[in-house]
Formats: C-alpha cells, sequence, structure tokens
C-alpha cells in the first residue's frame, strides 16, 4: 500500500479546502493510506475521512531549519511515506520537502500561481481573468505524484432535518469585512423571519455577538461555545450559511451547506470560492475596476472609502435567500 504524506500548517480556511480535496482523493484511491500533518487544532477538519491518520504538530516544538529538519526525520521514522505532498510551500515545507527529497522520496509541491495573482490585484489591470481554483491546485499537488483524482465540485449533502440561517460577519482583514453597521442591521432583517445563529471566534468577535443576541430578537450567538466539531455539525443542520470571503465559507462547503458569500477587496477570481458553492450566490460591487486589490484583503484601500464594502446593499445579500 502506497502512504502519502501531505502537510499544510495554515491558514484555516486553506486547510479546510485541503480536507475537502483529500476526502475525495481517498475515496477515488481507497489502496492508498494518506497521513494530513498540521497544526493539532484543525483535527476534526479531517474527521471520518477514511484511509486516513492525521498527525497534529505544535510547530513551537521544531523551531527553525533544524527543527523542520528534525520533524521530517520523526515523520519517516512514525510513517514510512512513499509518497510527499507539500500543499502548503512555504518556508518551513521547503525544509521538510528538501530533506525528503534527499532520502530519495517522490515530492510535488502546490503551485500557488504567484505572479498570475500578483496581475489579477494590479488595480490598473482591466483585464481580470478566473484563475484556476485552490482546490484544484491542491488536486494538481496528488496528480503530480500519479494519482488519478477528478474532483465532483459539488456539495455533500445529507437528508438531516435543516432550519435556520447562520451569519458569519467577521473576517481576519478590514478588506473582506462588511462595516459592522450593515452586518448588524442584516442581522436584525434576517431575524424577523428566520432563526439566526451568529458564528465568530476570539474575544473581541465573542462580545460582539454577544451584545448582538441581547439587542435583536430571535437570534443566537454560538460565538466561543462550540469546538470545532460541534461548529461543523450545526453548520450542517442550517438552511444556509452568510459569510464573509473567510474560513467559514470553507467550513459551510465542508458541511454540505449552501453559503452566500460577500466578497470586498478580494474577488473568486483569485481560486477561493468555497468548493461547491455556486457563484450565483456570490454578493459583490461588480463595476468597480480596483477590485480586487488583494488576495487575502489585507492591503489598505489606495481609494481610502472601501467602496467594494460600503457600496453593498443589504438587500442584495436578502435577494439571495
Amino acid at each position: 500500500m502506497s502512504t502519502v504524506l501531505a502537510y499544510r500548517f495554515s491558514a484555516f480556511g486553506d486547510v479546510a479546502m485541503a480536507a475537502i480535496v483529500i476526502r475525495e482523493f481517498v475515496e477515488q484511491n481507497p489502496d492508498v493510506r494518506l497521513v494530513m500533518v498540521s497544526r493539532e487544532h484543525f483535527k476534526p477538519l479531517f474527521g471520518g475521512i477514511p484511509n486516513l491518520f492525521f498527525k497534529g504538530v505544535n510547530l513551537d516544538d521544531f523551531k527553525g531549519f533544524f527543527g523542520m529538519q528534525r520533524l521530517a526525520t520523526q515523520l519517516i521514522r512514525e510513517f514510512s511515506p512513499t509518497h510527499i505532498a507539500d500543499l502548503h510551500d512555504v518556508i518551513r515545507t521547503k525544509i521538510l520537502d528538501r530533506k525528503f527529497a534527499r532520502k530519495g522520496f517522490n515530492v510535488a509541491v502546490i503551485n500557488k500561481g504567484k505572479e498570475e495573482k500578483e496581475i489579477l490585484t494590479d488595480i490598473w489591470n482591466l483585464e481580470k481573468q478566473q484563475l484556476r481554483s485552490t482546490v484544484e491546485r491542491y488536486a494538481d499537488v496528488f496528480r503530480e505524484l500519479g494519482f488519478g483524482l477528478t474532483l465532483s465540485h459539488k456539495l455533500r449533502t445529507d437528508s438531516k432535518p435543516r432550519s435556520g440561517v447562520g451569519f458569519a460577519p467577521f473576517a481576519q482583514h478590514k478588506g473582506k469585512m462588511l462595516p459592522l453597521d450593515k452586518s448588524y442591521e442584516l442581522a436584525r432583517l434576517l431575524a424577523k423571519k428566520y432563526e439566526v445563529y451568529f458564528f465568530g471566534g476570539g474575544k473581541d468577535e465573542t462580545e460582539t455577538l454577544s451584545k448582538w443576541e441581547k439587542q435583536i430578537p430571535n437570534t443566537r450567538s454560538l460565538a466561543g461555545s462550540l469546538t470545532l466539531s460541534q461548529e461543523l455539525e450545526k453548520i450542517s443542520c442550517l438552511d444556509v450559511m452568510i459569510s464573509m470571503d473567510s474560513a467559514n465559507m470553507h467550513l459551510a462547503s465542508l458541511a454540505g451547506t449552501r453559503c452566500i458569500s460577500v466578497w470586498g477587496s478580494t474577488h473568486h477570481f483569485a481560486g477561493f470560492l468555497g468548493y461547491g458553492q455556486s457563484e450565483d450566490d456570490i454578493v459583490q460591487v461588480k463595476d468597480l475596476t480596483c477590485r480586487p486589490c488583494s488576495v487575502f484583503g489585507d492591503r489598505e484601500c489606495f481609494r481610502g472609502d472601501y467602496a467594494c464594502l460600503q457600496e453593498i446593499h443589504i438587500q442584495q445579500i436578502l435577494n439571495k435567500l
């Protein structure tokens, strides 16, 4: 039996996308054992995948060049892999790649398309084109190793009862997040018709959503109260999730739930639309030629007004329901 050792250490949404690809990979290659190496707290993302062993690591235990060399040696001894899939391609994983290659392993590395994305996010580029999706880039790594993999690009839904609307109003960067006053008003209008569940993480988000829960009837904040496994289970029971271009969109895909996604300075052309999600459920300002100005939403708005988010009307989101 072949053993594929794959690794991706961050970020949350990227690891969730990798989990979906890996699920389809092991289903289509039942004679392959896959070992996924990532941060320990990402383990629930890989729950229920057959022929998969999750290896959680604390990167603080493997600092620097020699630390990653030591991790590579440990992984070889523990799993005796036959193929290496680098789904990250950062300094840490480049060290691992070199160590594995020197030991004679077959190593394949993701092509992130950095140059293509630089062109896409050039605000003076008026010829925006769809780039290869991130999930297909992940799949390409396994194909390069010689394995067959055809992605379905479909949500995995089941027959369980579904009810309520999930709302995740936060994102890591300002360029990906609706102004909070708009999100609050959206939540207020949603709650008039649906039971609304708030999702978020961290102290500030939890406090904000707790206030909203008290101020808006028919809402409930789940921020800070669920484990990742419980959060995935709850999302899988929703009628629909409303999310920014953030990890919650990818959690919805992993849970098989339709997601209405809001995009500001980023754009789905960069390849990060949730797996199996429809472009018809994207909410964005289409006529801003400066979009996208960023792949991750971490650049300051060159106009200074974040028109890509300020000009989104709440009704655009409500119309998708």
